[in-house]
């Protein structure tokens, strides 16, 4: 297993799920695994949190955050992926495999970051805007006569290849003595010049060029739906560091402010 302080940067989001039952067999995984931050998106069930499905995790359930919308579930994640088949789609992000997906998780959280595991609904999986929120697609091998699987042996394939392919990790990254204790010190909150740029940063990067190209007169109002999707796709594409957002930042908010005086 991963150790606590690993587990606790990791969410599972689940998107728009229609079942209860759905939901509680999540919770219920997650807890097999220790993982325990489960926000759910705009649920159809207003009664998810009673699942009874939730064996040995109502608190999970109880304590799990709901939002109105993706964007708002991974604001705070620097790493979001996907999950899904190939079967129906052409996704625009990287396709990783399921089984390789440890080491790669390993490597966005030994810089600190945080990581968001993304599900659809039960009925037609992760729409392409979905994905325009997340870094990549994760592909869990299925036999190709029946792609699809339950959302909460979805949940518990992942969560077990996590445990599976990342060796425990001792933390080595420095400490901040405070009034609480001794507090790991993630390479973010160093300020490494390096760290990955949270989705939220990114979609408020997006909202801004977007501002710019209206401002300048280039993107028609019948193309300003495609070009935010695009946006969102390309910056997480890019990948650009935490500093380099905050600097792209500053650069079109002075563009902006020029083209509307």
């Amino acid at each position: 297993m991963l150790p606590d302080f690993q587990r606790d940067r990791i969410d599972v989001v689940l998107v728009s799920p229609r079942n209860p039952l759905n939901i509680g067999a999540v919770a219920r995984a997650m807890a097999n695994f220790g993982y325990s931050h489960l926000t759910v998106v705009a649920p159809y069930a207003p009664h998810w949190r009673e699942a009874r499905s939730a064996v040995g995790a109502p608190d999970l359930l109880q304590n799990a955050k709901a939002t109105e919308c993706l964007a708002e579930a991974v604001a705070a994640c620097t790493f979001v992926a996907g999950t899904g088949t190939l079967t129906y789609r052409k996704p625009e992000q990287p396709v990783v495999s399921l089984p390789d997906l440890g080491p790669i998780v390993a490597q966005h959280l030994d810089r600190g970051g945080r990581i968001a595991l993304v599900f659809g609904p039960e009925k037609h999986g992760l729409t392409r805007d979905d994905l325009s929120f997340c870094n990549v697609l994760i592909e869990i091998p299925t036999d190709p006569h029946q792609p699809s699987m339950n959302l909460g042996q979805a949940v518990a394939v992942c969560l077990y290849e996590l445990a599976r392919m990342i060796p425990p990790r001792v933390d080595q990254t420095p400490s901040i003595v405070s009034e609480y204790g001794s507090i790991p010190r993630s390479p973010i909150q160093a300020g490494n010049i390096n760290s990955p740029a949270p989705s939220g940063a990114l979609d408020l990067l997006a909202g801004l060029i977007e501002s710019t190209m209206t401002a300048a007169g280039y993107s028609p109002r019948a193309m300003q739906s495609a070009n935010r999707h695009d946006l969102r796709v390309l910056l997480r594409r890019l990948a650009p560091s935490a500093l380099d957002t905050r600097r792209m930042l500053g650069f079109f908010r002075r563009i902006v402010s020029r083209l509307n005086r």
